[in-house]
């Protein structure tokens, strides 16, 4: 990656008000988790994108200890359930990568793609990000305890859109 961002994913990314820059990146401010979002040049006339959210592992989400097998199938069912991502997008993207990486006691998707039009990226990014959060709060494990921010999303879930915590049971 070059340092300088091409000036029209500039303009749109800073004109959206669900990011803010930190350095190369534009971090999404909507989400618990981290998300954020670059661009650079390409031979062509597209800019090419790179979507990366951070989600703890869910050994690190819990209070206590989970055996090997249940974060390895909780990994792999996390990895395929986000293959699904571009669909949260209102767009037609393809992605020219998509990867799932632990890394630092993170789960760490990484989504890389080209588009042409940069004013419409924000809110694909934007969309993205918070489709791997639900996803994986979808993927939330039963009968153990979670830690922030984990537990914070559930409180708000179990809260409903009212906020009595009448709504009925949560949405896994």
């Amino acid at each position: 990656m070059t340092d300088e961002l091409p000036d029209r994913a500039v303009r749109a990314f800073e004109g959206h008000d669900a990011f803010e820059r930190d350095g190369r990146w534009f971090e999404v401010t909507t989400t618990r988790f981290d998300g954020r979002v670059t661009a650079e040049e390409t031979d062509e006339w597209a800019h090419s994108y790179t979507v990366e959210v951070r989600a703890p592992m869910l050994s690190d989400a819990i209070e206590g200890d989970v055996g090997p097998a249940v974060e390895d199938g909780w990994f792999d069912t996390y990895e395929l359930r986000l293959e699904d991502t571009g669909m949260a997008v209102r767009q037609d993207v393809d992605f020219a990568e998509y990867r799932l990486l632990e890394e630092a006691g993170d789960a760490v998707a990484v989504f890389e793609f080209e588009w042409g039009n940069a004013d419409h990226v924000p809110g694909m990014a934007k969309a993205m990000t918070e489709y791997v959060e639900g996803t994986y709060m979808e993927g939330i494990v039963p009968g153990y305890e979670y830690r922030p921010p984990v537990s914070e999303l559930l409180s708000r879930a179990r809260s409903g859109a009212g906020g009595d915590g009448n709504s009925g049971p949560m949405p896994l």
